[in-house]
């Protein structure tokens, strides 16, 4: 990947698209292309087509999503699946006719069977029923996947897909409903200890386990299959290690040093009892992951102590 070469990054203000951004700005890549959702419509096919046309990216990377935790994937089912349908069948189409050189698509872990075997591994995927609560955004992932792999097997397009794990760090959501869990406790227990609260409640039972990757080191191993990987069929991005939801309550805890009560709401789900993800196809090509989890929250408390 040459480093005069033009890339566009849908979803640039995202957290995903954000790092990957400051990667490519770091290995000396100037040639970026973005757009705000309110300047380009990803959902409208003609605008989609007409801004590759004007153009003309060589390289595509597909980070712009309709993205939430349990609560808002729940509650907003179709929105979920339409805008996400939407944005990656117009970009990889649009990527298709402008004869793009290579286009990374990023899906999700949520892809997979709720009850699939632990660690997920790629060939897992479409092998049970997914998990409810955020099926619809699954499914729409899952397509993604299947256009790039679609397109390249009848049209010979260099499309790629990669799925990372539970992302956190620099310019993550923070929102109070639609968040992921780690930004989520974040949040609840930084302001807990701001506000002297004797606890803070979470939702369910404490005992699913979620494995955490923070966004640096996600744009490093995209920046890595964007100059390494060629391939059909996705790839999984993640740490290797997981930790139970109590757990990750309790690094938070210590390292914001909040001295309240944890309390586990059981009345709310629990969402995937379990998703930690095969990392051995990306580590085997000559990529692994840098940050702890425990560097990774330090970090990321720094950056937002006072954002709330």
């Amino acid at each position: 990947m040459k480093q005069t070469a033009k890339i566009y990054i849908a979803g640039h203000r995202g957290m995903v698209g954000s790092g990957l951004e400051r990667k490519l700005r770091k290995e000396g890549y100037t040639n970026i292309v973005t757009r705000t959702s309110n300047e380009l419509d990803l959902r409208n096919q003609q605008l989609v087509n007409y801004f590759f046309e004007k153009e003309e990216p060589a390289y595509v990377i597909l980070a712009a999503a309709k993205v939430g935790g349990i609560h808002a994937n729940n509650t907003y089912r179709a929105e979920f699946i339409y805008d996400n349908l939407m944005i990656e069948a117009n970009i990889i189409h649009a990527a298709y006719l402008s004869s793009v050189t290579k286009l990374l698509f990023l899906g999700s872990s949520c892809i997979y069977p709720k009850m699939a075997p632990q660690p997920l591994k790629e060939e897992y995927l479409l092998s049970g029923y997914l998990e409810p609560t955020n099926q619809p955004y699954a499914i729409a992932k899952i397509a993604g996947i299947e256009l790039c792999d679609s397109y390249r097997a009848q049209y010979g397009c260099n499309f790629i897909s990669a799925m990372p794990t539970n992302l956190y760090g620099t310019n993550d959501n923070y929102h109070p409903e639609n968040s992921h869990v780690l930004p989520a406790l974040i949040r609840r227990i930084v302001l807990a200890k701001r506000n002297n609260e004797p606890s803070v409640t979470i939702w369910g039972t404490g005992t699913p386990r979620r494995e955490f990757l923070h966004v640096d080191d996600l744009s490093d191993a995209c920046y890595f299959l964007l100059q390494n990987y060629n391939e059909n069929g996705l790839v999984n991005i993640g740490c290797g290690n997981d930790v139970s939801i109590k757990e990750l309550a309790e690094i938070i805890v210590a390292e914001a040093g909040y001295d309240g009560q944890l309390v586990f709401d059981t009345t709310k789900p629990d969402g995937t009892p379990r998703k930690l993800m095969d990392t051995s196809k990306i580590n085997s090509l000559g990529w692994k992951a840098k940050l702890n989890l425990k560097e990774g929250i330090s970090k990321t408390l720094n950056e937002v102590i006072n954002q709330f």
